[in-house]
């Protein structure tokens, strides 16, 4: 396929939002990224593109960035800068160092001389200040006294669900085009939402593996554990759940689809010591069928953590009359795949370490979106 842009990715992790960017013709030629586990992990499935490894607030990484960028015919900047210290997930702490990492991405703009840009990150981005020449300024503001001379300039919040992505995530997107050319705009929503049912409801149930309770107890628990094992490693081999522990999903085996355990009668979320567990509502969470998923986070191996457990399906009544759900347990690292739109194709090395690759996923941008969103860069 002919390119039609060559993009530098920014902050690039593992290459989540890149997925599908080669099949548009869009060949992300040069990438940056700090963390020499996360580089080189990239560059094992991206082996094409020019990996620079280290900080891009380092003058002679900067240089060398920008320097390849030139060479390679960089026309589009993809810019996806940490957003911990804006998240509402996280502390949103103005003082957070890694707000600032926006002002490198603003100045290989500058450098460069791109086409097109974006800038991505959480919608609390928008509210976001930093000291910036002597005073607080919004980072949408500085983008805007930096860039508005030559670029026209267009900050949105998306949530990925309307773009056929299986999952609810806000996100903004802040869209630079040059003056001279056309400018990049947001594609039009899909008409149809696409639920949890149809990205993952096809995979057979999978038991997790409880570690703390007796081989006896847990094969009475799980008679046919080995063989659902056995049928999800057959689909993939990162369709295995977290080993999780007794009390969590014997709580969440009595939680109907789209609840909480803090709502079940009897079984409710315990502590080691046998005491009630409290929390908000949202954790020891199972999620909808009919619906995206919830959005991903860094702790999506935790039970007790947000909208975390499978959804699961009536799979019969206990002695006591109570009704039992199957899956109880979070979601598989291929179902998330699935649920951030990565393609099953993916190709993640397999002697990755899974933990690894379950907390990067929540720092991501699902590539289907990106995908719509660089096919919709005008032509010329």
């Amino acid at each position: 396929m002919k390119i039609k842009h060559k993009i530098l990715s920014l902050f690039a992790n593992i290459g989540v939002a890149e997925a599908y960017l080669e099949e548009i013709g869009c060949s992300v030629v040069v990438a940056n990224e700090l963390d020499k586990r996360r580089a080189k992990l990239y560059s094992e499935i991206y082996p094409r593109t020019r990996m620079v490894q280290g900080d891009i607030t380092e003058s002679s990484t900067f240089a060398e960035i920008i320097s390849l960028s030139k060479e390679k015919g960089v026309d589009v900047v993809m810019a996806t800068p940490p957003c911990q210290g804006m998240s509402t997930a996280g502390e949103q702490n103005e003082d957070d160092v890694r707000n600032r990492l926006v002002l490198p991405a603003i100045q290989s703009i500058i450098e460069l001389c791109p086409k097109y840009a974006m800038i991505e990150n959480v919608p609390n981005f928008i509210n976001t200040k930093i000291e910036y020449k002597g005073k607080k300024e919004l980072l949408t503001d500085i983008i805007k006294y930096e860039l508005e001379e030559q670029y026209n300039i267009s900050i949105n919040v998306i949530n990925t669900e309307n773009f056929s992505v299986p999952q609810s995530r806000e996100r903004m997107i802040i869209l630079i085009s040059r003056k001279d050319l056309k400018e990049w705009n947001i594609p039009k929503w899909d008409k149809k939402i696409v639920s949890l049912e149809e990205a993952i409801g096809w995979i057979p149930e999978i038991d997790p593996f409880v570690k703390d309770i007796p081989s006896e107890q847990f094969t009475e628990l799980f008679p046919d554990y080995e063989k659902k094992r056995e049928r999800a490693l057959g689909i993939s081999p990162w369709n295995i759940p977290p080993v999780h522990i007794y009390r969590q999903v014997n709580a969440m085996r009595y939680t109907p689809t789209g609840k909480s355990a803090f709502f079940n009668e009897v079984h409710k979320p315990i502590k080691k010591d046998g005491t009630f567990v409290t929390g908000y509502p949202n954790t020891y969470m199972r999620q909808r069928w009919d619906k995206p998923a919830y959005t991903v986070t860094m702790d999506n191996r935790k039970i007790s953590s947000q909208g975390n457990v499978h959804p699961g399906r009536l799979i019969g009544v206990s002695d006591n009359g109570e009704e039992v759900y199957s899956d109880p347990r979070t979601l598989t690292l291929f179902e998330l795949m699935l649920v951030m739109s990565l393609p099953p194709s993916w190709p993640l090395p397999t002697s990755t370490q899974e933990a690894f690759v379950r907390r990067i996923i929540g720092e991501g941008i699902p590539p289907l979106f990106i995908k719509k969103l660089f096919k919709n860069i005008p032509n010329g």
